[in-house]
């Protein structure tokens, strides 16, 4: 016997949450539909657990990678006629990921139990937000559930190769001044002291570019300063934190990572392939326009976008074009907007926007590889910088030394 948390309105209507015992689910439903219990949620209650599995399961995420090949493999089993239940329950059983394992488990539970598929996601928000659902909702009302779900797997899969090329760009620079920070500090903390004692014990005043470096080693050997800085950069860092959690604040810093010099141009084309290829994908599935700019305004990542979007539902509101809306905040580039503008004055949006999307994808391929073979040579020159300030700090009191014996 197992307990089950029920929760939903008694015959006079009001909410009610009442735990009952019962073999299964189905059992609990039926006992509680006997007391007249209109139910609205039906959740098995397991107390505290501290198993390993519990832990794994909390502490996995549910990557675009992982949703785009449920997703694709969803897909082909609703095209060939495997009834849902079935379908979700053999990818639940195949599922690598705990988190979205136990959800499909969950999603199956419902759906047996007569749910709606959308509805059953919309209760794991974690692993299918809004977006998939909306799509998901859009596919069950028009009886095309595998061509949506194909849909979406094309949209998670450009969305990840996406994400994927950004972080090939970010990787190299983060890499080299990871490695020439920890160079830069280990040759300050253990190889320059080595020379200044030498020096001292020869009498020699030290040039001031020395000293400085010295005072840095210093600071990096006295554990209260090195430990002071750190409290210094913590500090630093929650007040950004802080900053940008308020509204002025986020909309100043996403302004500026869109400007930014060298990676400004990558985050606008990477952000219009994200809103062309999201917006074009919820057109296409049949999601009311309105309700699929919300969904992309969620989903930007940059209140900037967002900003701009939220100006295309009022103009579309009150009869007007969302080109004209997203031209008045020039987030997007010229073309894209030129290029929306045509798919609104043709009637073909959706297409449109999957092109302006195809484009601005291989513009941030493009991107990518023009900013790597930029960055190549800055790191190389800033990596031998601080290598090399560490040897002259280390050689120019040698001409001291010479003149104060000669």
């Amino acid at each position: 016997m197992a307990t089950y948390v029920v929760t939903g309105r008694n015959t006079t209507g009001k909410a009610v949450r009442q735990k009952v015992e019962a073999q299964s689910p189905s059992e609990a439903r039926n006992l509680m539909s006997q007391q007249g219990m209109h139910i609205q949620d039906i959740k098995e209650n397991k107390g505290i657990s501290f198993s390993m599995a519990d832990i794994q399961t909390s502490m996995a995420k549910v990557t675009v990678k992982d949703k785009a090949v449920f997703s694709r493999q969803f897909a082909a089993l609703v095209s060939s006629g495997v009834a849902l239940v079935r379908g979700i329950g053999i990818l639940a059983d195949q599922c690598p990921n705990p988190k979205l394992k136990a959800a499909l488990q969950g999603i199956n539970t419902d759906v047996q139990q007569g749910t709606n598929l959308s509805d059953s996601m919309r209760k794991h928000p974690k692993c299918f937000d809004n977006l998939y659902v909306s799509m998901v909702q859009a596919g069950e009302v028009g009886g095309v559930l595998d061509e949506v779900l194909n849909r979406l797997a094309k949209l998670l899969e450009d969305l990840n190769r996406l994400q994927n090329q950004i972080k090939s760009a970010m990787a190299y620079p983060v890499t080299v001044g990871f490695l020439a920070t920890a160079i830069f500090i280990g040759m300050t903390v253990f190889l320059l002291p080595i020379f200044a004692e030498i020096f001292e014990d020869l009498g020699a005043p030290l040039p001031l570019f020395t000293r400085v470096l010295m005072a840095i080693s210093k600071m990096l050997r006295t554990w209260y300063l090195t430990l002071g800085l750190i409290g210094v950069i913590s500090v630093i860092v929650f007040i950004y934190k802080q900053y940008y959690k308020t509204p002025v604040g986020r909309v100043t810093m996403d302004g500026f990572f869109l400007k930014m010099p060298l990676f400004g141009d990558l985050a606008q084309k990477s952000a219009t392939a994200r809103f062309c290829r999201t917006f074009g994908s919820l057109s296409r599935s049949g999601v009311p326009i309105l309700t699929a700019l919300e969904i992309v305004r969620d989903t930007s990542g940059n209140q900037v976008i967002s900003n701009a979007i939220a100006s295309a539902q009022t103009e579309i509101q009150s009869g007007g074009m969302i080109s004209i809306a997203l031209q008045e905040h020039g987030v997007f580039p010229v073309m894209a907007i030129q290029m929306i503008s045509i798919g609104e004055e043709t009637g073909e949006l959706d297409q449109m926007l999957m092109k302006v999307a195809d484009f601005y994808e291989d513009e941030v391929e493009q991107a990518v590889k023009a900013l790597t073979s930029i960055m190549e040579p800055i790191m190389i020159v800033v990596l031998g910088g601080m290598v090399g300030s560490i040897l002259v700090a280390m050689y120019l009191p040698m001409f001291s030394v010479m003149d104060h014996l000669g």
